[in-house]
């Protein structure tokens, strides 16, 4: 199967919230997600999608900044695979995909969170050489 990888155009963020939303198992609202999303474009975030032909089929945030102890990094974020795209190698594509793009913009580290209770997405990540350097708090105002 060929796959298309790109960054999304800024003007079409919305089309992912579909995805975003099942990753999310329906925890945050689509209004809510398309709010986020318009103000996550307009900060150091871009959009790195997979079609399949004209079929939206897997979508991952790219935060860009520079950390004082690791330099110039990305963080890839709610990374999601339509179910029936997963389990052919379509998510190693995509990271390879990934990888390629953003060194060819000089990063030079990527970092990432994933949930405690995600266990295949820890194989995947140590399947592609990250380690764990710490652990992700979270408080609520």
């Amino acid at each position: 199967m060929s796959y298309i990888f790109k960054i999304l155009d800024k003007e079409k963020i919305h089309t992912v919230v579909p995805l975003v939303y099942k990753l999310n198992e329906g925890k945050i609202s689509k209004t809510i997600l398309k709010q986020r999303f318009s103000e996550m474009i307009s900060n150091n975030y871009e959009c790195a999608v997979v079609y399949d032909n004209e079929k939206l089929v897997g979508v991952c945030g790219l935060w860009f900044c520079t950390r004082h102890y690791s330099g110039r990094s990305v963080e890839p974020d709610h990374l999601y695979i339509k179910k029936s795209y997963r389990g052919n190698g379509l998510g190693k594509q995509f990271f390879d995909w990934i990888y390629n793009y953003v060194n060819d913009k000089g990063y030079e580290v990527m970092e990432l969170n994933t949930y405690v209770s995600n266990s295949a997405s820890h194989k995947f990540y140590f399947n592609e050489g990250f380690k764990i350097l710490g652990f992700h708090f979270l408080k609520k105002l």
